[in-house]
């Protein structure tokens, strides 16, 4: 999985110098740590995202959060039996959202992005270094799991423009330039 890692990330062209630099640290830790997507790495670990548009394009799809009580894309942690990134974040999507049939519309890397988790009871701080996916939904339809608050379908004009998280609107923009 690593040399898998290494060859998207190496491939990927970020859309700004801040995803670039997002996208160095990842390269580094990759690279450098040989059980990089597990969650018994305690300084971090790659985790798999889907940024999952509308049926028409218009909107994506977010999670209110639990843990870190901010809207997010869906995504999460690896798990061992996870073929490739791309499934991961396929798994998550589906698992968070109820949507089957949602199509990867790229293998490729969408966008790239490493932030720092908080610390918590049982866990210590690290971070997540998140591998992101482009996905579309057939259907408006959704099911909110455990994992959220709620999840709404956001349009792509709103999270453009949102100056409080910076990666988000990134991904946005992206979109608009596809």
């Amino acid at each position: 999985m690593q040399d898998q890692l290494i060859a998207l990330l190496n491939a990927h062209q970020p859309a700004d110098a801040t995803e670039a630099g997002h996208l160095q640290k990842t390269l580094s830790f990759v690279t450098h740590t040989a059980n990089c997507c597990s969650r018994q790495t305690l300084t971090g670990h790659v985790t798999a995202s889907a940024w999952i548009l509308s049926p028409d394009g218009q909107a994506a799809l977010l999670t209110h959060h639990k843990k870190l009580d901010r809207w997010l894309q869906l995504g999460g942690h690896m798990d061992d039996d996870d073929i490739s990134v791309q499934a991961a974040a396929t798994r998550e999507a589906r698992e968070e959202s109820g949507i089957q049939d949602l199509q990867l519309l790229h293998t490729a890397l969408f966008d790239v992005d490493a932030h720092a988790i908080p610390a918590r009871p049982n866990e210590p701080g690290h971070y997540h270094y998140d591998l992101r996916f482009l996905f579309q939904a057939r259907h408006l339809d959704f099911c909110v799991s455990d994992e959220s608050h709620d999840l709404a379908w956001v349009p792509l004009a709103t999270l453009a423009n949102d100056s409080n998280n910076k990666s988000i609107s990134r991904m946005a923009k992206k979109v608009f330039k596809i």
